[in-house]
C-alpha cells in the first residue's frame, strides 16, 4: 500500500512590527541617555580611580601606536603623491604643502586616528566588558561592594578621550613627514620651507578644530564601546555581537560628527 508523505507549509513567524521596532529604538536612546548621564555623574566624584585611568590610557596610546604611525605615514605619503597631477595641471606645484597641511590637519588626522580607535579600542573595549557580563564578573563586583561602572566604564571613557586627541596630534605630524618626504623627493624643498608653507595657511580655527574632533571622537568611542559591552547579553553569541556593534556604531557617529562640527566651524569662519 503506498503511502503519501504530505508536508505541511513552512510558516515563518513575522518579524517585529514597526510599532515594537519603534518602541525598541527609543528605549535604548533612552538608556543611553542615561548611560551617558550616570557618567558624568560618577567620573568626577570621589572616590577616583587614577591608576586604572593611566593603564587604560597605555592600552588605548601606546598599544595603538604602532598602527597610527604607519596608517599616518601612508596616508600623508599617499595624499601627497595623488594630489601632485592635480596641481601640476596648473603649475602649481608650490602650494601642494599648504594642500596637505590643510587636508591633514583640518580633516584626515582626527577622522583617521578615530576610525583605526574605532576598530581597534572600541572593538577590545566591547569584547572586553561583555565577556566580563557574560561570565558574571561585573556582578561578583556589585556583589563585593566595587562600583564596577566607575572602574569599568569611566576610566575606559577618560582614557579614549584624553588619549584620542594626542594620537591624532601624533598622526597629523607624522602624516606631515609622509608629505614632505613625497615633495622632498620630486621638488627637493628643504625641511624648512616645507614646513614654513604648512603653517601658513592654517589658523586659531584650524587647530581648535581638529582639537576638538579628536576629544569628541575620543568620547564616542569610548562611551559606545563601553556601553555595548556593559549590557551584552546571551553569551559568548553576545561578546561577539557587543564588539561588532562598538566599531560599527562608533564609526557611524564618527562621520555624523565629523559633519556637524564641520558645519559649525564653517559657520564661525563665515
Amino acid at each position: 500500500m503506498d503511502t503519501v508523505n504530505s508536508t505541511e507549509p513552512h510558516l515563518s513567524k513575522p518579524g517585529p512590527g514597526i510599532k515594537q521596532r519603534l518602541a525598541t529604538f527609543f528605549t535604548d536612546i533612552y538608556k543611553i541617555h542615561l548611560f551617558i548621564v550616570r557618567f558624568f555623574k560618577e567620573a568626577f566624584m570621589p572616590p577616583y580611580e587614577f591608576k586604572e585611568v593611566v593603564r587604560q590610557c597605555y592600552e588605548v596610546g601606546v598599544r595603538s601606536f604602532t598602527l597610527i604611525t604607519v596608517t599616518g605615514f601612508i596616508v600623508g605619503l599617499i595624499f601627497t603623491k595623488q594630489s601632485r597631477p592635480s596641481l601640476a595641471a596648473f603649475g602649481a606645484n608650490s602650494w601642494l604643502p599648504s594642500l596637505v597641511s590643510i587636508a591633514i590637519m583640518r580633516a584626515l588626522a582626527p577622522l583617521v586616528t578615530a576610525l583605526i580607535a574605532s576598530g581597534k579600542v572600541g572593538s577590545s573595549i566591547g569584547a572586553e566588558l561583555g565577556s566580563m557580563r557574560v561570565t558574571e564578573q561585573i556582578d561578583a563586583m556589585e556583589v563585593s561592594g566595587t562600583n564596577p561602572f566607575k572602574f569599568l566604564v569611566c576610566t575606559r571613557v577618560l582614557a579614549t578621550t584624553l588619549t584620542i586627541p594626542l594620537l591624532a596630534t601624533y598622526t597629523a605630524f607624522i602624516g606631515l613627514l609622509g608629505g614632505y618626504i613625497n615633495v622632498a623627493q620630486n621638488e627637493g624643498t628643504s625641511y624648512t620651507s616645507f614646513m614654513e608653507q604648512v603653517f601658513q595657511p592654517l589658523n586659531f580655527i584650524d587647530i581648535w578644530q581638529s582639537l576638538i574632533k579628536a576629544i569628541v571622537f575620543g568620547f564616542t568611542i569610548g562611551i559606545v564601546g563601553c556601553y555595548q559591552g556593559y549590557y551584552s547579553t546571551k553569551g559568548t553569541e553576545g561578546v561577539g555581537k557587543a564588539a561588532n556593534g562598538a566599531v560599527v556604531t562608533a564609526m557611524f557617529l564618527v562621520f555624523i560628527e565629523e559633519i556637524i562640527i564641520v558645519q559649525l566651524t564653517g559657520f564661525f569662519r563665515s
